[in-house]
């Protein structure tokens, strides 16, 4: 995952502190989708192709699409396709951007009727019922943005007012709204009984996810490393914006003023909430490590020199509302920071020179030199592993798709070819592997009920937007 979880500024924060859209809140994430553990810095996906934000001072616009006599526009489409990458916190490829792009698309329509529907059988929304969401919208934003005057610096660099915000987004509001209350006449949702539940799952196994493949592999990783003069000075920097928060000034200040990671700087220097095993491993480690409030020394990256603040944590909660398990049997916490990056970034020829050696290691492998020693001699990796890079079984449907793609055809004993993601080139060697299988009842026994509701509220739902799209004129365009 990138190092980074954020949104597009002001537009991106309030996006995500909005009510889910109508076809999201119609189409929650199954309860039997456990959440597998979390991959390490290995399976951080490559830089995105073409996910950008929205200008909102396109000459020319496209249409996307036309549903009646209303048209979606492509700028539209994008918009959300961005937040929608933000609030995931991945990078797809251009392949899986477009099927996402497509899909987006759909909702929109879908979205669309359902607010058309809801006009004609006349479903209305108080003002007061409106301005209390966006009322928790702007405190979500100023939340993450970590204070009234970052909120203020904020509305001013984007050259706007909280009153324009508030507009933009009381019709985005009053439209969702009216759209949830519409589905929720029209498919009532019921608690489904345990044995009901059982015997459902017994029945259309097939509707249901399944464990995904798993690969046990180990490591060897070579990050790119500027030199050591301009490490120092990145280290001196970073210590000086320290020294500034320390004596009084604002974290949020300094981060937009110091911070080279530009997207958090605009937000305060905020990362969000990320579990373990979602962010580069030292940074992740300061995080958890430090109490909530505590600035941390300057933490070395293959990004360069971190600042970190934790500020809260929480529990994951699974879709029923308890607490997710972690691997390791416990509570899977979460933790909400900010930080502040001073970027030392390598040269060409430093990376020239990492990827030369990563070459000969691999020849070394090949020629029977015991992994072990290799490991011990030349990988920096910095996240949790065995003494022989061991970094135990990850979910195939967890790693970045070259990754998946370089690792997936290895028989076991094999290693990799050369591997690159952002914390630099990587070896993998493929000791084991678990093939994709079917939940048991007993691995999902207690949040089964809650699935299937879910199941069957997609069945009617998607059942019935279909008749709506049987009564409209719909033309794709994109």
């Amino acid at each position: 995952m990138s190092i980074v979880r954020r949104a597009a500024g002001l537009l991106g924060l309030v996006a995500l502190a909005l009510a889910p859209l109508v076809h999201a809140q119609s189409a929650p994430r199954s309860a039997a989708a456990k959440p597998a553990a979390a991959p390490p810095a290995t399976s951080k996906p490559a830089a995105t192709p073409a996910a950008k934000a929205p200008a909102e001072d396109d000459a020319i616009d496209q249409v996307a699409a036309t549903i009646d006599d209303e048209i979606i526009l492509a700028s539209e489409v994008e918009e959300q396709l961005y937040i929608a990458i933000q609030r995931a916190g991945g990078r797809p490829d251009e392949a899986q951007l477009d099927t996402l792009r497509h899909r987006i698309l759909d909702q929109m329509i879908d979205e669309r009727l359902i607010i058309a529907e809801a006009k004609r059988q006349g479903i209305t929304v108080s003002n007061a019922e409106i301005d209390k969401q966006v009322d928790a919208a702007i405190d979500d934003v100023k939340q993450r943005l970590g204070s009234e005057a970052a909120y203020a610096e904020q509305l001013k660099r984007e050259n706007t007012t909280e009153a324009r915000l508030r507009d933009r987004y009381r019709g985005e509001l009053q439209r969702q709204m009216m759209g949830q209350r519409l589905v929720q006449k029209q498919i009532p949702r019921k608690p489904v009984p345990a044995k009901e539940a059982e015997a459902y799952f017994a029945a259309h196994k097939d509707r249901f996810p399944k464990v995904p493949g798993e690969v046990r592999l180990a490591v060897i990783q070579l990050p790119p490393t500027a030199d050591s003069v301009a490490m120092a000075a990145g280290r001196r920097k970073a210590a000086d914006a320290r020294a500034r928060i320390l004596k009084g000034e604002r974290f949020a200040k300094v981060a937009a003023e110091v911070s080279d990671d530009k997207s958090s700087a605009q937000s305060g220097g905020d990362l969000g909430f990320f579990g373990r095993g979602r962010m580069e491993p030292n940074l992740e480690k300061t995080a958890f490590s430090l109490k909530d409030g505590d600035l941390s020394q300057p933490v070395q990256t293959p990004y360069g020199w971190h600042l970190v603040q934790p500020i809260e944590r929480d529990t994951l909660k699974s879709v029923a509302g308890r607490d997710s398990i972690g691997p390791d049997g416990k509570p899977w916490v979460e933790v909400h920071a900010r930080h502040i990056l001073v970027r030392v970034a390598p040269t060409e020829a430093d990376i020239e020179r990492a990827r030369a050696q990563i070459t000969r290691v691999r020849e070394e492998a090949i020629k029977g030199t015991p992994w072990a020693t290799l490991v011990r001699r030349y990988s920096r990796f910095e996240g949790e592993v065995g003494e022989d890079g061991d970094l135990g079984f990850l979910s195939l449907a967890g790693l970045q798709p070259n990754i998946r793609a370089g690792v997936d055809s290895l028989e076991v004993g094999q290693v990799s070819e050369v591997l690159t993601n952002p914390a630099g080139f990587n070896l993998f060697k493929l000791t084991d592997r678990r093939p994709e299988r079917e939940y048991t009842i007993e691995e999902i026994r207690e949040e089964l009920p809650e699935a299937v509701a879910q199941l069957q509220f997609r069945e009617k739902m998607d059942a019935w937007v279909k008749t709506l799209r049987g009564k409209a004129r719909i033309e794709m365009k994109l």
